[in-house]
């Protein structure tokens, strides 16, 4: 408890913020949501909502993650709890916005991003929030230690889910930064359903996870089941959704390459703006209102051309993963991370009914990206697959006869 203490703690680090900036520029627009109110000797007035602001003045709260000992304070959750996190995560932020094959990007920055991704989540006011009024702790105190314990609460499902970082190098707009970096959709689940703190779960099995990384830069994470059959009750749990279960990643299945029109652009930042709790910025102010010119703002129609699902064609069916050392202990799992003990181990039912699926799935994907850009992975040769691009050709040809 010694040293000087910092105070304005930064729930979204000025150095992720600065990704989203212009090059050249120190500041960008920040808007507040929902402005407060002035009420008093016989006037009213709504305070002023957007500001022209640096990094250090935005998306922070005074002694957020301060812990209190009687009449004691310290910041040591700041300085070195998220301190550690943040130089780590970083460096895995910068390698994975510039994904476009998996040379340069060790496995461990794949950990690296991955918790870093989960203390964004609830490193929030409302992150915290949601931790309190889940648990119903006595203090502040109990809260950032619980935090602290559980910050890679989804990383499991995270791990098991479909990666693709899509970009909007192409597009005029570019993508906005919320209070909720790490934002969950799922089109069954309006907004309004849930009250803050509360929040739709990853549980879900049509919840993506949208995590902006920088201006031109965008991770798209969906569950593998969603993949299998879009057309699936989005509300219900995915199979063996859990948290903190051992599990693993092959990360050459991570895809990249697709450049976003400007309406799938603005359909993100619709999504994130819809989901933040107060704030948002942005280099430039319109596009800080991305209703203004987006093509819907249905909840339930903003991915009707399935633009937020991968590549179905470059998406393996299986998944299951067999690891070891001679001599040593193996890890198996299959794609939902069931292990040989579990009941539901390589069902072959549902396998059977997921292929029928997933098969007609494909093919509608098809059709409704026709003509768009296509992401792309790397073989373990190290060359992009090409072969999945020949079958969705072949398929549409087929279809169009």
């Amino acid at each position: 408890m010694h040293g000087q203490q910092a105070h304005a703690h930064h729930y979204v680090p000025q150095w992720y913020q600065k990704r989203f900036l212009k090059t050249g520029k120190t500041k960008y627009l920040y808007l507040d949501l929902h402005p407060e109110k002035v009420v008093g000797n016989g006037f009213k007035y709504e305070r002023r909502s957007l500001f022209q602001r640096g990094p250090k003045m935005c998306f922070c709260e005074h002694d957020l993650y301060t812990l209190k000992f009687d009449n004691l304070t310290t910041d040591e959750i700041e300085k070195n709890f998220f301190g550690d996190i943040d130089s780590l995560g970083r460096n895995a932020v910068a390698l994975f916005s510039d994904y476009h094959t998996f040379k340069g990007v060790h496995p461990d920055q794949f950990r690296f991003l991955t918790g870093y991704m989960g203390a964004q989540r609830f490193r929030t006011p409302k992150g915290l929030d949601y931790l309190k009024e889940q648990t119903q702790l006595p203090d502040k105190n109990a809260v950032l230690a619980l935090m602290q314990n559980i910050f890679e609460a989804h990383v499991t499902m995270w791990t098991e889910g479909v990666w693709e970082i899509v970009r909007a190098r192409k597009s005029a707009t570019k993508f906005i930064v919320s209070d909720n970096p790490v934002t969950f959709y799922n089109r069954a689940i309006f907004p309004h359903f849930h009250e803050y703190p509360d929040d739709v779960g990853l549980h879900e099995v049509g919840t993506r996870t949208l995590f902006p990384l920088g201006s031109d830069s965008c991770l798209i994470i969906t569950h593998v089941e969603l993949t299998r059959n879009p057309r699936t009750n989005p509300s219900r749990p995915r199979t063996n959704a859990r948290n903190f279960g051992r599990t693993m990643k092959y990360i050459l299945e991570t895809q990249f390459g697709r450049e976003l029109e400007e309406d799938e652009v603005l359909r993100i930042n619709f999504i994130l703006k819809k989901r933040a709790a107060r704030y948002i910025a942005a280099a430039q102010e319109e596009w800080l209102f991305p209703e203004r010119n987006v093509s819907t703002r249905k909840w339930t129609e903003l991915d009707d051309d399935w633009f937020l699902l991968p590549n179905m064609y470059k998406v393996p069916f299986g998944g299951g993963i067999l690891a070891g050392s001679r001599g040593g202990p193996t890890f198996t799992m299959d794609e939902y991370g069931r292990n040989p003990s579990h009941p539901g181990y390589k069902d072959k039912s549902q396998h059977e009914k997921e292929w029928i699926t997933f098969n007609q799935a494909k093919k509608e994907w098809a059709k409704k990206r026709r003509g768009r850009s296509l992401a792309q992975v790397e073989t373990g040769s190290g060359k992009l697959d090409d072969f999945s691009d020949r079958v969705m050709f072949e398929d549409l040809q087929k279809l169009k006869e």
